[in-house]
Protein backbone atom coordinates (compact mmCIF):
# COMPACT_ATOMS: atom_id res chain seq x y z
CA UNK A 1 0.00 0.00 0.00
CA UNK A 2 1.28 3.22 -0.66
CA UNK A 3 1.83 6.19 1.77
CA UNK A 4 -1.12 8.97 1.93
CA UNK A 5 -2.83 11.52 4.20
CA UNK A 6 -6.42 11.76 4.78
CA UNK A 7 -8.06 15.14 5.87
CA UNK A 8 -11.42 15.41 8.15
CA UNK A 9 -13.48 16.60 9.69
CA UNK A 10 -16.08 15.65 12.87
CA UNK A 11 -18.30 17.30 15.06
CA UNK A 12 -20.02 19.66 12.63
CA UNK A 13 -16.90 20.74 11.90
CA UNK A 14 -15.69 21.58 15.25
CA UNK A 15 -12.84 19.44 14.57
CA UNK A 16 -10.60 19.18 11.91
CA UNK A 17 -8.46 15.98 11.69
CA UNK A 18 -5.12 14.51 9.46
CA UNK A 19 -3.78 10.93 9.34
CA UNK A 20 -0.93 9.51 7.39
CA UNK A 21 0.72 6.47 6.77
CA UNK A 22 4.35 6.81 5.76
CA UNK A 23 6.35 3.90 5.99
CA UNK A 24 7.47 4.02 2.27
CA UNK A 25 8.23 7.49 2.60
CA UNK A 26 10.98 7.32 5.70
CA UNK A 27 12.22 3.88 4.66
CA UNK A 28 12.91 5.97 1.45
CA UNK A 29 14.63 9.19 3.55
CA UNK A 30 16.22 5.73 6.10
CA UNK A 31 17.99 4.60 2.62
CA UNK A 32 18.98 8.12 0.78
CA UNK A 33 20.92 8.82 4.35
CA UNK A 34 21.67 5.31 6.06
CA UNK A 35 20.14 6.70 9.48
CA UNK A 36 20.81 4.56 12.60
CA UNK A 37 17.56 3.06 14.10
CA UNK A 38 17.23 6.29 16.48
CA UNK A 39 17.83 8.95 13.52
CA UNK A 40 15.44 6.71 11.19
CA UNK A 41 12.76 6.90 14.33
CA UNK A 42 13.49 10.83 14.70
CA UNK A 43 13.89 11.77 11.24
CA UNK A 44 10.31 9.57 10.21
CA UNK A 45 8.39 11.81 13.09
CA UNK A 46 8.96 15.20 11.72
CA UNK A 47 8.83 13.84 8.24
CA UNK A 48 5.49 12.57 9.18
CA UNK A 49 4.10 15.81 10.49
CA UNK A 50 5.62 17.32 7.91
CA UNK A 51 3.62 15.35 4.97
CA UNK A 52 0.30 16.45 6.82
CA UNK A 53 1.27 19.86 7.95
CA UNK A 54 2.61 20.66 4.49
CA UNK A 55 -0.98 19.82 3.33
CA UNK A 56 -2.95 22.04 5.35
CA UNK A 57 -1.31 25.06 3.34
CA UNK A 58 -3.48 26.36 0.24
CA UNK A 59 -1.26 27.35 -2.03
CA UNK A 60 0.64 25.16 -4.88
CA UNK A 61 3.47 27.15 -4.16
CA UNK A 62 3.53 27.02 -0.39
CA UNK A 63 6.36 25.64 1.21
CA UNK A 64 6.65 24.45 5.30
CA UNK A 65 9.61 24.35 6.62
CA UNK A 66 10.14 22.06 10.15
CA UNK A 67 13.13 22.18 12.02
CA UNK A 68 14.47 20.38 15.40
CA UNK A 69 17.66 22.50 16.82
CA UNK A 70 18.95 20.69 19.86
CA UNK A 71 22.05 20.04 21.80
CA UNK A 72 21.70 16.52 21.50
CA UNK A 73 23.46 14.03 19.31
CA UNK A 74 21.53 14.24 16.20
CA UNK A 75 22.63 17.61 15.78
CA UNK A 76 19.14 18.80 14.65
CA UNK A 77 16.50 17.35 12.21
CA UNK A 78 15.25 19.52 8.96
CA UNK A 79 12.24 19.09 7.00
CA UNK A 80 10.67 20.83 4.10
CA UNK A 81 7.24 19.75 2.52
CA UNK A 82 4.93 21.44 -0.01
CA UNK A 83 1.06 21.35 0.01
CA UNK A 84 0.72 18.30 -2.64
CA UNK A 85 1.84 16.02 -0.12
CA UNK A 86 5.41 15.70 -1.17
CA UNK A 87 8.57 15.76 2.25
CA UNK A 88 11.72 15.37 2.29
CA UNK A 89 14.38 15.77 5.04
CA UNK A 90 17.81 15.33 6.90
CA UNK A 91 19.46 15.05 10.40
CA UNK A 92 22.90 16.48 10.86
CA UNK A 93 24.18 13.10 12.08
CA UNK A 94 22.52 10.65 10.63
CA UNK A 95 24.77 7.55 12.32
CA UNK A 96 24.03 8.40 16.01
CA UNK A 97 23.75 5.87 18.33
CA UNK A 98 22.44 5.99 22.13
CA UNK A 99 21.24 3.28 24.23
CA UNK A 100 17.77 2.66 24.95
CA UNK A 101 15.12 4.73 26.87
CA UNK A 102 13.53 3.39 30.17
CA UNK A 103 11.20 1.99 28.51
CA UNK A 104 13.57 0.13 26.12
CA UNK A 105 12.58 1.92 23.27
CA UNK A 106 14.55 4.08 21.10
CA UNK A 107 15.37 7.45 22.93
CA UNK A 108 14.51 9.69 20.08
CA UNK A 109 14.33 12.85 22.92
CA UNK A 110 18.11 11.97 23.91
CA UNK A 111 19.01 11.86 20.44
CA UNK A 112 17.68 15.55 20.17
CA UNK A 113 18.31 16.97 23.53
CA UNK A 114 17.38 20.84 24.79
CA UNK A 115 16.60 23.14 21.95
CA UNK A 116 13.86 24.55 20.05
CA UNK A 117 11.25 23.77 17.50
CA UNK A 118 11.17 26.34 14.53
CA UNK A 119 7.74 26.20 11.85
CA UNK A 120 8.58 28.22 8.74
CA UNK A 121 5.34 28.65 6.24
CA UNK A 122 6.86 30.42 2.76
CA UNK A 123 3.12 31.29 1.46
CA UNK A 124 4.38 33.76 -1.50
CA UNK A 125 4.51 36.97 0.70
CA UNK A 126 6.87 39.35 1.93
CA UNK A 127 7.87 37.71 4.42
CA UNK A 128 7.59 34.17 5.72
CA UNK A 129 5.41 33.56 9.00
CA UNK A 130 7.94 32.24 11.71
CA UNK A 131 7.10 30.09 14.91
CA UNK A 132 9.50 28.94 17.56
CA UNK A 133 8.38 27.01 20.69
CA UNK A 134 11.03 25.49 23.19
CA UNK A 135 11.33 21.59 23.08
CA UNK A 136 9.22 20.61 25.60
CA UNK A 137 10.00 16.66 25.67
CA UNK A 138 12.46 16.31 22.24
CA UNK A 139 9.97 13.40 21.28
CA UNK A 140 8.36 15.62 18.42
CA UNK A 141 4.86 14.70 18.63
CA UNK A 142 4.58 16.16 22.48
CA UNK A 143 6.60 19.38 21.18
CA UNK A 144 4.49 20.15 17.84
CA UNK A 145 1.11 19.70 20.18
CA UNK A 146 2.51 22.28 22.40
CA UNK A 147 3.68 24.51 19.07
CA UNK A 148 0.02 24.69 17.88
CA UNK A 149 -1.34 25.71 20.95
CA UNK A 150 1.58 28.38 21.96
CA UNK A 151 2.43 29.85 18.46
CA UNK A 152 -0.70 29.12 16.73
CA UNK A 153 -3.17 29.40 19.62
CA UNK A 154 -5.12 26.13 18.27
CA UNK A 155 -5.28 23.03 20.64
CA UNK A 156 -3.95 20.19 18.87
CA UNK A 157 -3.60 16.61 19.76
CA UNK A 158 -0.35 14.97 17.78
CA UNK A 159 0.62 11.19 17.66
CA UNK A 160 3.41 9.93 15.47
CA UNK A 161 5.46 6.90 15.28
CA UNK A 162 7.96 4.65 13.91
CA UNK A 163 8.67 1.03 14.01
CA UNK A 164 11.99 -0.46 13.32
CA UNK A 165 12.55 -4.29 11.82
CA UNK A 166 15.15 -6.03 13.28
CA UNK A 167 17.15 -5.67 10.24
CA UNK A 168 16.72 -1.75 10.56
CA UNK A 169 14.57 -0.98 7.83
CA UNK A 170 11.47 1.01 8.83
CA UNK A 171 8.06 -1.65 9.40
CA UNK A 172 5.29 0.71 10.10
CA UNK A 173 5.51 5.00 10.38
CA UNK A 174 2.56 7.32 10.58
CA UNK A 175 0.59 9.38 12.88
CA UNK A 176 -2.49 11.95 13.09
CA UNK A 177 -2.94 15.54 13.27
CA UNK A 178 -6.76 16.42 14.94
CA UNK A 179 -7.27 20.59 16.03
CA UNK A 180 -10.12 21.84 17.75
CA UNK A 181 -11.71 25.27 16.01
CA UNK A 182 -11.99 27.82 17.90
CA UNK A 183 -16.42 27.92 18.23
CA UNK A 184 -15.84 24.25 19.69
CA UNK A 185 -18.01 23.39 21.97
CA UNK A 186 -16.57 22.14 25.71
CA UNK A 187 -18.27 19.09 25.48
CA UNK A 188 -16.61 18.60 22.23
CA UNK A 189 -13.29 19.61 23.64
CA UNK A 190 -13.68 16.87 26.82
CA UNK A 191 -15.31 14.04 25.05
CA UNK A 192 -11.43 14.67 22.19
CA UNK A 193 -9.43 14.83 25.05
CA UNK A 194 -10.81 11.53 27.08
CA UNK A 195 -10.49 10.07 23.44
CA UNK A 196 -6.61 10.99 22.78
CA UNK A 197 -5.96 9.62 26.58
CA UNK A 198 -7.46 6.43 25.45
CA UNK A 199 -5.27 6.20 22.57
CA UNK A 200 -2.79 3.25 22.11
CA UNK A 201 0.63 4.46 20.55
CA UNK A 202 0.56 5.16 16.40
CA UNK A 203 3.03 1.96 15.94
CA UNK A 204 0.74 -0.27 18.06
CA UNK A 205 -2.48 0.85 15.56
CA UNK A 206 -0.44 0.50 12.34
CA UNK A 207 0.82 -2.92 13.80
CA UNK A 208 -2.48 -4.35 14.02
CA UNK A 209 -3.16 -2.91 10.66
CA UNK A 210 -4.99 0.32 11.24
CA UNK A 211 -5.89 2.63 7.90
CA UNK A 212 -5.45 6.61 8.16
CA UNK A 213 -9.05 6.59 8.08
CA UNK A 214 -9.38 4.02 11.02
CA UNK A 215 -6.63 5.70 13.10
CA UNK A 216 -9.16 8.35 12.70
CA UNK A 217 -11.83 6.52 13.67
CA UNK A 218 -10.08 5.77 17.00
CA UNK A 219 -9.24 8.89 17.81
CA UNK A 220 -12.86 10.34 16.99
CA UNK A 221 -14.72 7.50 18.78
CA UNK A 222 -18.05 8.97 19.46
CA UNK A 223 -18.05 11.86 16.73
CA UNK A 224 -19.88 11.74 13.15
CA UNK A 225 -16.47 11.93 10.57
CA UNK A 226 -16.67 13.64 7.08
CA UNK A 227 -13.87 12.26 5.17
CA UNK A 228 -12.75 15.23 2.51
CA UNK A 229 -9.72 13.89 0.98
CA UNK A 230 -7.21 11.67 0.24
CA UNK A 231 -3.44 12.64 -0.71
CA UNK A 232 -0.59 10.46 -1.88
CA UNK A 233 2.42 11.15 0.33
CA UNK A 234 6.06 10.50 -0.89
CA UNK A 235 9.88 11.47 -0.01
CA UNK A 236 10.51 13.75 -2.48
CA UNK A 237 13.34 15.94 -3.56
CA UNK A 238 13.82 18.39 -6.60
CA UNK A 239 17.36 18.75 -6.99
CA UNK A 240 18.64 18.42 -10.04
CA UNK A 241 21.71 19.48 -11.55
CA UNK A 242 20.40 22.60 -13.11
CA UNK A 243 19.56 23.43 -9.75
CA UNK A 244 23.17 22.89 -8.16
CA UNK A 245 24.61 24.77 -11.00
CA UNK A 246 22.77 27.67 -10.22
CA UNK A 247 24.11 27.72 -6.60
CA UNK A 248 27.41 27.15 -8.16
CA UNK A 249 26.63 30.61 -10.06
CA UNK A 250 25.93 32.47 -6.68
CA UNK A 251 29.18 31.96 -5.22
CA UNK A 252 30.73 34.31 -8.05
CA UNK A 253 32.85 34.58 -10.09
CA UNK A 254 36.33 34.75 -7.77
CA UNK A 255 35.32 31.68 -6.06
CA UNK A 256 34.70 29.68 -9.17
CA UNK A 257 37.63 30.78 -10.89
CA UNK A 258 39.48 29.37 -7.55
CA UNK A 259 37.93 26.02 -8.12
CA UNK A 260 39.16 26.13 -12.23
CA UNK A 261 42.92 26.77 -10.78
CA UNK A 262 42.80 23.65 -8.60
CA UNK A 263 42.35 21.90 -12.21
CA UNK A 264 39.92 19.06 -9.85
CA UNK A 265 36.56 18.21 -10.61
CA UNK A 266 34.16 19.11 -7.88
CA UNK A 267 31.59 17.27 -6.16
CA UNK A 268 28.64 18.82 -4.19
CA UNK A 269 26.25 17.16 -2.30
CA UNK A 270 22.36 17.79 -1.30
CA UNK A 271 21.65 17.72 2.04
CA UNK A 272 18.28 16.75 1.83
CA UNK A 273 18.44 13.51 -0.39
CA UNK A 274 22.61 12.59 -0.42
CA UNK A 275 22.52 12.84 -3.48
CA UNK A 276 26.15 13.68 -5.29
CA UNK A 277 26.47 15.43 -8.74
CA UNK A 278 29.94 15.92 -10.10
CA UNK A 279 31.12 18.85 -12.29
CA UNK A 280 34.16 18.82 -14.06
CA UNK A 281 36.75 21.34 -15.02
CA UNK A 282 35.38 22.31 -18.36
CA UNK A 283 31.62 22.69 -16.75
CA UNK A 284 32.97 25.08 -13.74
CA UNK A 285 34.60 27.12 -17.06
CA UNK A 286 30.95 27.08 -18.75
CA UNK A 287 29.48 27.82 -15.86
CA UNK A 288 32.36 30.86 -14.76
CA UNK A 289 31.28 31.90 -18.82
CA UNK A 290 27.45 32.50 -17.24
CA UNK A 291 28.44 34.54 -14.28
CA UNK A 292 27.69 38.50 -14.71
Amino acid sequence: MKDYIVRAIAADSQIRAFAAVTTETVETARQDHNTSPVATAALGRLLTAGSMMGVMMKGDKDILTLQVKGDGLIQGITVTADSKGRVKGYVGNPEVIIPANAKGKLDVSGAVGNGFLQVIKDMGLKEPYVGQVALQTGEIAEDLTYYFAASEQVPSAVGLGVLMNKDNTVRQAGGFIVQVMPFAEEETIAKLEENVQKIQSVTTLLEQGHTPESLLKQVLDGFDIEINDTIPTEFYCNCSKSRVERALISIGRKELNELIQEGKEVELNCHFCNKNYIFSVEELKEILRKCK
